[in-house]
């Protein structure tokens, strides 16, 4: 399956900056991080009976802790596969950069991200 074969490529190239990622080597694990995400913050939501952003006790702040250790592993994972995407549409990985414009970049960034793979000097 190629949803899964995207999900390992990411992750084992988590910290990789160079070559190329595919299309769907970058929005599978989109996907699958999305929905991830959202039912690991559902079951701890049902366990701890609150928000995951609300810190009542010691073990809420060991949660919090561990929150923010995944997210800043992804978020590291989701730019590598961002600056391979771009490199897989013979551009720069500086491009990620065009989200710092407020709202045209962001869109100008997801127009790239779409745009389809072509012979480039990162393969």
């Amino acid at each position: 399956m190629i949803m899964i074969e995207s999900y390992k490529k990411y992750w084992l190239n988590f910290i990789n900056f160079s070559g190329t990622s595919s299309r769907s080597d970058y929005w599978w694990p989109a996907f699958i991080n999305v929905i991830l995400g959202g039912i690991i913050i559902a079951i701890v939501q049902s366990i701890t009976g609150h928000p995951i952003v609300n810190i009542y006790n010691w073990r809420d702040e060991g949660i919090a802790v561990v929150n923010n250790v995944v997210v800043y592993i992804v978020w590291i994972a989701d730019w590598a596969v961002a600056v391979r995407r771009m490199h897989d549409t013979d551009r720069s990985g500086w491009w990620i950069l065009i989200q710092l414009i407020p709202i045209i970049g962001w869109i100008w960034f997801l127009i790239l991200l779409l745009l389809p793979s072509k012979q480039n000097r990162w393969s």
